[in-house]
């Protein structure tokens, strides 16, 4: 786990994290969240859908960016503040997605890191894009 100093950080520094979503994950989370819509659950449901298959949801997705911005960057003890988030592309049962932040701004007088997080697939292409706002202590 990374440790970072305000002071330390600079604008364009960036950290990633990758996994592979699984059916168990995504059923922990549905048991988890009470969040049991068949899309995510029920293949037989998901058949009959535009996708034809489960999806992941979109906030176990958004979960990876929380790992990067805790554990690497701004890093421990790091504050999440605010998260804004558009969700692109479905995330599939054995996506692999990485997680990416990157610093846009540095507030000196609050200690406020504002970054770009985004999320893509094992192609390349954007799954959820979004900006934080993160806080150190």
């Amino acid at each position: 786990m990374a440790v970072r100093k305000f002071e330390e950080i600079e604008i364009g520094q960036t950290a990633e994290f990758t996994k592979v979503i699984t059916k168990e994950m995504v059923h922990t989370f549905a048991e988890i969240s009470g969040d049991t819509n068949p899309i995510h659950i029920d293949e037989e449901y998901a058949k009959g859908t535009i996708f034809k298959e489960n999806i992941a949801h979109g906030i176990l997705v958004t979960g990876l960016i929380s790992k990067v911005l805790g554990c690497e960057l701004p890093g421990e003890g790091s504050i999440y503040v605010s998260q804004l988030v558009k969700f692109l592309r479905p995330v599939k049962i054995g996506d692999e997605i990485t997680a990416v932040v990157e610093v846009k701004e540095k507030d000196e007088k609050k200690k406020y890191i504002t970054l770009r997080t985004y999320c893509k697939n094992q192609l390349g292409k954007l799954v959820i894009d979004g900006e934080s706002v993160g806080m150190l202590r």
